[in-house]
């Protein structure tokens, strides 16, 4: 069993800054991949970035553009997603997540992925 905690979220102005949290506890922690999802209103859930134990990345591509940065804190058993330069698109409810099959595989799909936190908003306003 995995517990996820998501924090960090909020309003904040086109152009700021925000820090996603994602507090982990139950299964040991370097043993399986986190990711960020995202979900915009009425739109379907998007994979925004994903981390193994050994801090491989990947990020989407198509929207992240070298704003969005995920690392991890294993003795915290924690993740993070620092989010520069947001727009007003990047609106949504983001979710981390963990799957528990790989330490080392990056995966993109969210059926790929087992453990799932509450979301935290975050709201960009312009």
């Amino acid at each position: 069993q995995v517990q996820l905690v998501e924090s960090g979220g909020g309003l904040v102005q086109v152009g700021g800054s925000l820090r996603l949290s994602c507090a982990a506890s139950g299964r040991t922690f370097t043993r399986y991949v986190v990711g960020w999802f995202r979900q915009a209103p009425g739109k379907e859930r998007d994979f925004v970035a994903a981390i193994t134990w050994s801090g491989y990345i990947t990020y989407n591509t198509d929207f992240v553009k070298g704003r969005f940065t995920i690392s991890r804190d294993n003795a915290k058993n924690t993740v993070y997603l620092q989010m520069n330069s947001l727009k007003a698109e990047d609106t949504a409810v983001y979710y981390c997540a963990a799957d528990i099959n790989t330490d080392w595989k990056l995966k993109k799909e969210q059926y790929e992925y087992d453990y799932w936190g509450q979301g935290t908003q975050v709201t960009v306003s312009s």
